[in-house]
This record gives C-alpha cells, sequence and structure tokens, in this order.
C-alpha cells in the first residue's frame, strides 16, 4: 500500500477531467512502481454505498468513502482529493431520480419524514449531504500556498481586475445582536468526558438532542445560538435599506459546507424578499412541499405542473414582488438565475471574492455591473470582508504583477470547527434553553432558546491544535514569513485557542521569527498592507476561515482558486493533497454539454500530482517517483508559461489539450533528466512519439468541439460514455497504451 496512490472518484468537471488525466498518470506512474488507483466518492457512489439493502447484489458498491476514512489514519496514506459535490437537498433528489432511473432503488429522501423508517432514512442521507467528505478525509491541517511557478506566471500574464472607486456604495452588512457571535460559550475540559445536549421546553418537557458526545482531555468545545426572529428582523431591514441605498441586495453563506444551519438562513432571507408570495399561497406552497430553503429555483419548479392560470397568477406575484424590493443580486443574469434562486449557488467564499475583483459589483438583472449590499448575517467573519472593501475603495484595486502572497495553515484536522454541518446543529421546535450536560450530571453550557432558532456546537480536538501551531512555525521557519493566528480574544472559543497557541509556541524554536495573534479584522488589515507592498504573510486560522481565505486571496493574486497546492500532512505521516476548489465545476460542465468544450483547468491536479510524488520519494524511499515529481513540476511550469492552459473558447484548447500538453512536456522533460539515466532511456520513445504526432493529436483533441453532447446520466454517466468524451484522439491513445505495454 505504501506505493498507492488513491484518486478520488467525484462530480461534475473533476469527473470529466479525471477520464482524460487519469490515464496518462496511470501511465508515467506504472514506470516507477506506482500503483494509482481510483476510488468513488462521488455523490452517487456515496449514495450507493449507504443503501446496500435497497440494491441487487450486482448493484452494491464499497463504502469508498469510510474505506478513506480509516486509510488517512495510517502512515502508508496517499491520497488525492478531487472536488466533490457537497450535495444541497434539491442536489439530492436530483441524483437520487436519476438512481432510480437508471435502476437503482435507492429510496426517496423524506422531506418531512414522519415514520420511524423515514427518520432512519433521512438520518442515512444527512450524512452524505452538505460537506460530507471532508471532514472524514481531513486527519491532518492545512498548507495551502501558491507554487512559485504559478505566482510567476500570474505577475507575468496578470488577470483583469476591476477598478475600484473610492465612491463605490458596496458593504458588508451582518447582524449587530442574536447572531452566533454574540452568544457563543465555549469551555476547555481539563479530563475525558463525555456530554449530552438537551433542549428543555417551557412547560418542562425534555428532549435529549444528543445522547452522547465524546470528549477527550485537552478538547475545545463551543455552542452558540442564532435567534430567528432577529435573524428575519435584521433581512427585512437589509432588504429595506438596499432598496434606499440604491444597490443590489445578496446574501452569502455557505449553504453547502454548513448544511443544516445555512439553508435555514438561506430560507430565512428567501422568506423574507418574497414574504407577500409565501404568505398569500402558503396553503398551496404546503401542498406542493415548497420551502424557501430550498431557493426560488425549486418554487419555479413545482409550479410547472399547476394549471397555466394558477401558474401564470403566481408568476405575475413574483414579478410584482420584483418591481417594489431592492434589485436582487444575478449568479446568472442570463438565465435568471438570481442569487436567492438555488441554495448550493450561495458560496461565501467564491461569491464575494469574485466581487471583490469585479470593481466590488455583482451582476444585476440587465446583465450589467452595480454596486452590492452583501449581506452576511453571522458578525464571527463578516467583517473581515468590509476591511477588504475599505482598502480597496481606499487603494484601489490590487496589482497583480507585484502583490505580495498569502498562504493559509488551516486548523481542520479531526473535524474542527465543522460549524452547522453536522448531528450537532439543530432548529429547536420551541421555546425553553438547550444544555450541554457533562457526565456527572452538571451543565456545562446554556443558551436559552425560542422556538425556529437554530443552536450549533463544534469540537476542537487538542492534538489537532498542538500539530497546527507546530505546522504554521515549520512553514514560517521555511520560508523567513510572519505568521499571522486570525483569532478574536472577545470571541468564546478563539480565547480558548488563543491560551493553547501559547501554551505550544514555546515547544518550538521561534527565535528570529515573526508570530503574531490578532483578531480577524487587525489580521485582515495587517495581511492587506503587507500584500500591497509586494511582502508574503502566512495566515495561521480555523477551519472556515481557512475556507475563505484559500479563496479570497488565490482569486486575487492568481485568478482562481484553483492554482493553489493544497497539502494536508496526516497527523500520522501520510499525506492527502487536494486539488483546488470546484466551484465552477456546474457551470464548466454546462459549456461542455453545450460545446464539447471543457474549460475545467486541471493545474489543481497537475501540483497535487507533483507534491505527491514528492511525499512518496520520501515516504517510500521511492527515489524515482521523486525523478517524476522533479519533471513533473518543469512539466507544469512550461503548461503555464507556454500558454497550454485550458481556453474557454470552442475550438481551442481546453482541458483535454491542455492534459496532453502536460503529457508531452512531462516525457520530454524525463527523457532529457540526467538525474537518472534509465529513466531517460525508458521515457525517449515516448517523448519522440508524442513530439512527432503533435500536430495530428492537436488537431483530433478540437476537432471535435461545437457541437452538443449528451451523458446518460448527470451524477453517474456511463464508463463508455465519459471514454468516448474525454479520449476524442485515437493517436494519442494508441501512444499511451503502446507505451503502457
Amino acid at each position: 500500500m505504501s506505493q498507492t496512490i488513491l484518486y478520488t472518484k467525484t462530480d461534475e468537471s473533476p469527473l470529466m477531467a479525471t477520464n482524460s488525466l487519469f490515464p496518462i498518470y496511470q501511465t508515467f506512474l506504472s514506470k516507477v512502481g506506482v500503483n494509482l488507483v481510483l476510488t468513488d466518492i462521488s455523490l452517487a457512489g456515496r449514495i450507493l454505498a449507504r443503501f446496500p439493502e435497497f440494491l441487487r447484489e450486482e448493484q452494491r458498491v464499497v463504502d469508498a468513502l469510510s474505506e478513506l476514512g480509516g486509510l488517512v489514519k495510517r502512515p502508508e496514506a496517499t491520497v488525492m482529493k478531487l472536488p466533490n459535490i457537497s450535495a444541497s437537498v434539491p442536489q439530492l433528489h436530483a441524483c437520487i431520480a436519476e438512481l432510480n432511473a437508471q435502476g437503482f432503488a435507492v429510496p426517496a429522501y423524506p422531506d418531512e419524514p414522519e415514520t420511524d423508517k423515514d427518520f432512519e432514512i433521512q438520518a442515512r442521507y444527512n450524512k452524505i449531504k452538505g460537506s460530507a467528505v471532508n471532514p472524514v478525509l481531513r486527519e491532518g491541517n492545512s498548507d495551502r500556498r501558491a507554487p512559485k511557478a504559478v505566482k510567476r506566471y500570474a505577475q507575468a500574464n496578470p488577470h483583469w481586475m476591476g477598478a475600484w472607486s473610492s465612491s463605490s456604495k458596496s458593504h458588508v452588512a451582518h447582524m449587530s445582536n442574536g447572531d452566533f457571535y454574540c452568544t457563543e460559550q465555549a469551555v476547555a475540559f481539563d479530563t475525558e468526558d463525555d456530554v449530552s445536549i438537551r433542549h428543555i421546553s417551557l412547560n418542562g418537557t425534555e428532549t435529549v438532542l444528543k445522547a452522547s458526545v465524546p470528549v477527550r482531555a485537552g478538547e475545545v468545545i463551543d455552542s452558540s445560538v442564532m435567534s430567528l426572529a432577529q435573524l428575519r428582523s435584521f433581512f427585512e431591514e437589509e432588504i429595506a435599506k438596499a432598496k434606499e441605498e440604491g444597490v443590489l441586495f445578496s446574501v452569502h453563506l455557505k449553504a453547502t459546507m454548513m448544511k443544516v444551519s445555512d439553508p435555514i438562513i438561506f430560507g430565512a432571507v428567501v422568506y423574507a424578499y418574497f414574504k407577500d408570495l409565501f404568505d398569500k399561497h402558503a396553503e398551496l406552497f404546503a401542498e406542493l412541499n415548497i420551502s424557501p430553503n430550498n431557493g426560488m429555483g425549486d418554487l419555479e419548479r413545482k409550479i410547472q405542473d399547476l394549471p397555466a392560470e394558477k401558474r401564470a397568477e403566481i408568476e405575475a406575484d413574483i414579478e410584482a414582488i420584483y418591481a417594489v424590493q431592492p434589485e436582487l443580486a444575478y449568479v446568472d443574469s442570463d438565465n435568471g438565475i438570481t442569487n436567492l434562486h438555488v441554495p448550493s449557488h450561495v458560496i461565501i467564499d467564491a461569491s464575494v471574492p469574485a466581487a471583490i475583483r469585479s470593481s466590488g459589483q455583482m451582476w444585476g438583472r440587465d446583465g450589467v455591473q452595480k454596486d452590492t449590499k452583501f449581506t452576511i448575517p453571522d458578525r464571527c467573519y463578516a467583517g473581515i470582508y468590509q476591511v477588504v472593501i475599505d482598502f480597496c475603495k481606499e487603494h484601489g484595486a490590487f496589482d497583480v504583477t507585484t502583490m505580495g502572497s498569502v498562504s493559509n495553515v488551516g486548523l481542520m484536522a479531526q473535524k474542527a470547527q465543522e460549524y452547522g454541518s453536522h448531528d450537532k446543529t439543530f432548529q429547536l421546535d420551541s421555546d425553553g434553553c438547550v444544555q450541554v450536560v457533562n457526565r456527572s450530571g452538571a451543565v456545562v453550557m446554556e443558551h436559552t432558546v425560542e422556538g425556529g432558532d437554530i443552536w450549533r456546537m463544534c469540537q476542537v480536538k487538542d492534538a489537532p491544535i498542538e500539530d497546527w501551531v507546530g505546522l504554521a512555525v515549520r512553514r514560517a521557519r521555511i520560508t523567513g514569513t510572519p505568521v499571522v493566528f486570525w483569532l478574536d480574544e472577545n470571541r468564546a472559543q478563539d480565547a480558548q485557542v488563543i491560551q493553547k497557541v501559547q501554551e505550544y509556541l514555546p515547544n518550538h524554536d521561534t527565535g528570529g521569527l515573526d508570530i503574531f495573534v490578532l483578531n480577524p479584522a487587525d489580521a485582515m488589515q495587517y495581511t492587506l498592507e503587507r500584500c500591497k507592498e509586494g511582502l508574503d504573510t502566512i495566515s495561521a486560522t480555523g477551519n472556515v476561515l481557512r475556507d475563505y481565505l484559500t479563496d479570497l486571496f488565490p482569486i486575487l493574486e492568481l485568478g482562481t482558486s484553483a492554482k493553489m497546492l493544497s497539502v494536508v500532512p496526516l497527523m500520522n505521516g501520510g499525506g492527502l493533497f487536494e486539488t483546488g476548489a470546484g466551484g465552477t465545476a456546474p457551470r464548466l460542465l454546462d459549456q461542455f454539454f453545450a460545446e464539447n468544450h471543457l474549460s475545467w483547468d486541471s493545474l489543481g491536479e497537475f501540483l497535487a500530482m507533483e507534491a505527491a510524488l514528492e511525499h512518496l520519494s520520501r515516504s517510500a524511499e521511492n527515489a524515482e517517483a521523486g525523478v517524476l515529481s522533479k519533471c513533473l513540476g518543469d512539466a507544469i511550469e512550461q503548461v503555464l508559461m507556454n500558454g497550454k492552459s485550458p481556453s474557454p473558447n470552442v475550438h481551442e484548447l481546453d482541458n483535454r489539450g491542455s492534459h496532453f500538453y502536460l503529457c508531452l512536456y512531462w516525457a520530454q522533460q524525463l527523457a532529457n533528466q540526467s538525474q537518472n539515466g534509465e529513466l531517460a532511456e525508458m521515457f525517449k520513445p515516448l517523448a519522440e512519439r508524442l513530439t512527432a504526432e503533435e500536430k495530428e493529436i492537436v488537431h483530433e483533441l478540437n476537432a471535435v468541439q461545437g457541437q452538443p453532447v449528451q451523458l446518460k446520466g448527470y451524477y453517474q454517466p456511463s464508463d463508455a460514455d465519459l471514454f468516448d468524451l474525454m479520449r476524442p484522439s485515437k493517436t494519442l491513445n494508441a501512444i499511451l497504451d503502446g507505451f503502457a505495454g
């Protein structure tokens, strides 16, 4: 197993790309004794693995995610993890319907369970939706940075950055009371314990929400509550203000990762904006199972089967609301997709940075960019975006050719700070209180709640914090770059973590290093000032900020977060190599269906493989893998500098063509290197064949473009279709097959 790399099969654009790139990787790695094995953690694969008793014997699949979850705790683990769908409820419904149509009798997702069986099925699906994959695999903390070759390319070929105006009206709006920030409580445990979570209603009825949550010695747990009443009032006020201010109204959440809390928050803003619509048609919408939590796209689909007259009435009511409410920001103005259309489109770490890069503006209904109100209800991290907006209003857009680089060391191991996304987040049915009770019966945390409020608890184990501090110090020592721990002493959980950072820093040689603890707003200001001066900074953050910052700064620096190197040094010695963000995966797949042109950039997959091979060269003492890694790095730089990344334009180089050039340059580098003569001789014939057939291969790859394509399945397309579409060059296929021999 020490000579094996497990490569995840996921969804959408990364899945398509895998069918082109994986055979190339497999061919090269086989020559140095490294096995490359594909393991299915796609949404469809996860569903099938969860419901084996509903399937025929030949339809059953292994639970690849659980197997990987066990592997990453072992020192020999080497895993390449591609972006996967963090499924929303509408996506779950769509995937289940597709699997049913393909003959897989998995059960329907019960939106409103009634029987014990319904609740059991829903519970199983709830372990699939949202950010179900990452917490299982991340048995280490995150090290994300821009590789030097990628940074040099961005500086030499700066991407577009919108100009900023000091008079911009764009701004962030957040709650001032009743949010998670102001209600948070936190406790650090000196000894091992076990806590339960219970709700006690005003009439004394006690409901156990979670019977057992094991807690390790040194672990920090925190809990907080968001008031639904105050959330709704906040949204109503900000919608009215947006109208007065003449700006677009938008909301920015993480309704995929924070799969329990944020869809409820999303539903609150959809209801607030379309309140008259939902109130007028409340009875009908209940019959149609229309919930604001699922967005306006779900509503529009479900009214299509109504009588024409009734559907027209509802559509007229919607238009009447648009006429009097502030203009909404649009995700896709060409196709009428608003910011309130689909919860899975509301991804804060992608949406806000993209707007900041675009002069702080989003798209209006007319396809014109306009100043925007960025509504981010909870105050925990909303303020960091206001700091960026204020900085750009004062200094203008960043200069991509000179700006510094911001890397990230993120605390995420062992499900650290998995807020709002798991079985310790609840929407309360009634007024009362929620208590966290330890093994001896003592109440360690307690919140007064009202019906509809969102209560959440999360855990951060001690060992991941200690590992995180060590990783931050090591990165500072290697790079000579200042480290800033983004922690707020006025926030309960952060205050506990600050104590641990101060406890563990003296265990390391920090002499000559600049290491600070700053609250997120001050940390952002410090980092932006260094960035403007061309200076690098390491941000050491918790899990949520890791997510936000590793999109924000790469989008500004590099044009996309997909170009970051994302390494997770696993705590037991293995390596998890992540391949970038998947936020564009659905949109790029739409273009592929329309034009047979896939603009997905596999640079993240390239960089991850380079790092994985370098890791194997050390962990498995495979010197040849180290040569492959070095030559792959040189080939990646050639791809970038020679302009062989995918073009957005049909009949030009796309994802498949970019893979060919990586293959060509990699073979050439291996043939010409002097570190290992045997490898040079081995790859020389391949390099010569690819070089000789370059024009023909590129012609075959580009010639298939320009026509619509169809797949027999969006979530689980057939392997035959994928082969035909993603490996259309017979010449390249024959060369690789011949070399694999």
